[in-house]
């Protein structure tokens, strides 16, 4: 504990029972041991500590005639403060945390320059009575402005929660968008790969069948009026016995020709040949004669 300019202050001198009386001290910090009744007022005291809340187990707390300017965020925390006198300082509102002051019986905010609201709502602190009404009226005040908070919190988070599960939706929307759109382009390329499989498929077979043409063509006579007529087995010997019987007749007649017709025909070859010749004729003359006769004959 510092006092402003002066000896150093000794608290055992303050004491009394658990009651610690630090009025009229000129502090600016106060450092506070335990008690369940504590007066601080007419000091100099701009803000409590950090740890002035952790002294739940005051029961009266006096801050009157000092510079506070506010309380500390979590004044709320001394639950079991009946007995608060603010008098004369410089607050404008006061902690959200003030609404769970709930054994708070006795408060007086006067000659503080207070939020109209809060101002209207606190009143006078003339007497008992009134300071009694106060405490009752700036708890419910301050439980409804609590309550509000708490609502707007709730609400602050409802929508948060809201706008998650829409982001949550868009980012599944997105996600489900993608995976169509991929499943378009696998399907989109599966029906390419398809296609080319298709044309290289049907050239491949157009290929072939060129070329099969082209062998059939080949295999074709140079005349190509006609397809080739299959052998026939049976005939192959009736027609080299007439090859030859022709060969031999051409060769007769050939003969005969030359010795009817050249120099030769008095060579002793051709003479045979002529003399065969004529009786050949000769007979062939008779036969006919007797076919002749014979063929009167049957007529009578």
């Amino acid at each position: 504990m510092s006092r402003g300019g002066g000896k150093g202050l000794s608290l055992k001198d303050k004491l009394d029972g658990n009651e610690l009386d630090l009025s009229l001290c000129d502090l600016n910090e106060a450092a506070l041991p335990k008690a369940t009744v504590l007066d601080l007022s007419c000091n100099n005291l701009l803000s409590l500590p950090s740890d002035f809340c952790s002294l739940m187990h005051l029961v009266k707390l006096d801050l009157s005639k000092n510079r506070l300017q506010q309380l500390p965020l979590d004044f709320g925390r001394l639950v079991n403060l009946q007995h608060l006198d603010l008098l004369n300082n410089r607050l404008v509102t006061l902690p959200v945390s003030f609404a769970q002051l709930k054994n708070l019986k006795w408060l007086d905010l006067k000659d503080n320059p207070l939020d109209p609201v809060l101002a209207k709502v606190a009143g006078d602190c003339l007497d008992e009575k009134q300071c009694k009404q106060a405490a009752v009226k700036v708890l419910q005040h301050m439980k409804a402005i609590q309550s509000e908070q708490d609502r707007q919190r709730q609400r602050k988070l409802q929508a948060e929660r809201e706008m998650e599960k829409k982001r949550e939706a868009e980012q599944r929307a997105k996600e489900a968008q993608e995976r169509e759109l991929r499943k378009r382009e696998k399907a989109e390329e599966k029906e390419r790969r398809r296609r080319e499989y298709d044309a290289q498929k049907a050239a491949k077979q157009e290929m072939e069948k060129k070329t099969k043409k082209e062998n059939v063509q080949t295999r074709k006579p140079a005349s190509g009026s006609r397809p080739p007529q299959p052998p026939r087995h049976k005939h192959s010997w009736s027609r080299s016995v007439l090859r030859v019987l022709l060969f031999v007749l051409l060769g007769v007649l050939c003969t005969l020709a030359a010795c009817k017709l050249t120099e030769l025909k008095h060579q002793p070859l051709c003479i045979s040949v002529n003399t065969l010749y004529e009786d050949v004729v000769a007979a062939l003359q008779n036969h006919k004669t007797l076919q002749n006769v014979l063929q009167q004959n049957s007529q009578q």
